[in-house]
């Protein structure tokens, strides 16, 4: 059983990405709805969260837990291990390897949450940051059309001709990956982090024995939540989801 929690939806590109690896495997999804986006929280607030959404897939008894949220990953990765007595792993080490593979240049750039580029997390490969307030957006269903390509604009901008690398540092980003490469002109090699976890997960699980069982567990449900839910995965998850406090 491989648990995946993320803020909200946006750790659903992960569990896309693990199934189209890994299809026989049974993966347990806990997004924290009612209490999204981390990003805008203190340290100490996310840090909590990061060990209550730990406690609630052990208690699954999950064989594995990947941690689907860059802001999580960054500040709180060792909160998640500290209470783990499985294998954990990140989005933050997977993507920066992939960096530095693929930037030729070593001008690599990262967009993600207040709390993500203010870790430093990314420090030692990124020379570019910009903190963006795009997760509300997608959360709300806002893939396409005139507000997300502005805002597209207005965060993605100051990369254009400066780097030739640049890390989604947040699972929601993948969603419009093509409205910002698009935007980009397509000259900046744009790093998934979901892709890049997904690898190592297969590394881990593909041993694992399963039934192809995904469940949803959301702290949070809604219309717009269940409509965008569909949009991360291509299908319809409404009977495959429970509402639980933790």
């Amino acid at each position: 059983m491989i648990g995946v929690f993320d803020s909200g939806l946006g750790g659903l590109t992960v569990v896309k990405e693990i199934r189209k690896s890994l299809p026989d495997a049974d993966i347990i999804y806990l997004g924290d709805t009612a209490r999204v986006p981390y990003g805008t929280r203190s340290s100490e607030t996310i840090r909590k969260f990061a060990e209550e959404d730990t406690k609630f897939l052990l208690d699954k008894n999950v064989e594995l837990i990947v941690v689907a949220c860059n802001t999580v990953s960054s500040l709180a990765l060792d909160v998640v291990k500290k209470f783990s007595n499985v294998s954990v792993l990140g989005v933050i080490n997977p993507a920066t390897k992939k960096a530095l593979k693929v930037s030729k240049l070593k001008k690599i750039g990262l967009v993600g949450t207040r709390a993500t580029v203010n870790s430093n997390a990314y420090k030692e490969v990124t020379m570019r940051r910009q903190a963006s307030m795009l997760v509300p957006l997608i959360e709300e269903g806002f893939i396409e059309g005139p507000e997300i390509d502005l805002f597209i604009k207005k965060y993605f901008s100051d990369f254009k001709d400066r780097v030739d690398a640049l890390i989604l540092g947040c699972t929601h980003y993948p969603l419009i990956k093509d409205n910002i490469n698009n935007y980009l002109g397509g000259k900046i090699k744009l790093i998934d982090p979901a892709e890049e976890v997904a690898k190592e997960v297969y590394e881990i699980a593909k041993d694992f024995k399963g039934t192809s069982k995904t469940r949803y567990f959301l702290t949070d449900v809604n219309k717009r939540f269940l409509e965008t839910a569909k949009m991360f995965l291509g299908e319809d998850i409404l009977d495959k989801v429970a509402k639980v406090e933790i």
